[in-house]
């Protein structure tokens, strides 16, 4: 079994049981007032394993399972038998780092949460971006575009709309995380960053 698989079985398990336990969920959930007050850092982690509601579960999975999937594959063959642990270290350490800007912001508003694994898997998403900037990435299944403007639109969105802050959408999250996600890969594999460019610029030429 895949860890992408086991990731997906234990979040939909934990979220699940959220769902019905508003105890459970608030003890899991990112309160960074909590964190603050009470030193609750294990929130930054267990936050990336409850979600809102079905949709917001169901969108977050999927979107792991589709791009989790080949990073994992691509780990194994880049780094052998070390691939499980850097794939897991990104997914996690995703959902740490997209928070931290969150904490630092609404660490003294007791009434700010946040929740979701989407800081995870923004980190999966743009390093598997950085490695393959040409693959294709459909929004609702029929949208269909390169993987780099795929990733330029999402980062431009997730500016705009943190800097709005009119949404109850952490985009911060989505944006931090992802720019985790593409340090990382640079970081573990420096080569990805001049075949970025030169997939890209291949991709103009013809």
């Amino acid at each position: 079994m895949s860890i992408t698989l086991i990731l997906v079985i234990i979040t939909c398990g934990i979220s699940y049981y959220a769902f019905n336990n508003p105890s459970l969920m608030e003890k899991l959930i990112l309160n960074p007032y909590k964190v603050t007050k009470r030193n609750e850092y294990y929130r930054f982690v267990t936050s990336g394993f409850v979600h809102a509601d079905f949709g917001h579960l169901i969108f977050n999975m999927l979107s792991l399972w589709f791009v989790g999937e080949g990073i994992e594959r691509l780990f194994s063959m880049l780094f052998g038998p070390n691939g499980s642990f850097y794939y897991l270290f990104l997914y996690i350490v995703g959902i740490i780092v997209s928070d931290i800007p969150t904490f630092l912001k609404h660490r003294n508003s007791s009434n700010y949460n946040s929740l979701g694994a989407s800081g995870g898997v923004s980190a999966v998403l743009f390093a598997a971006i950085l490695y393959a900037p040409l693959m294709s990435i459909c929004l609702y299944f029929f949208i269909c575009m390169p993987g780099f403007i795929f990733g330029l639109l999402f980062l431009g969105y997730s500016f705009y709309e943190s800097k709005r802050g009119t949404s109850y959408v952490n985009h911060s999250a989505h944006m931090f995380g992802a720019i985790f996600g593409m340090v990382f890969m640079a970081i573990v594999y420096p080569s990805a960053v001049p075949q970025f460019f030169a997939q890209i610029l291949s991709w103009r030429l013809f």
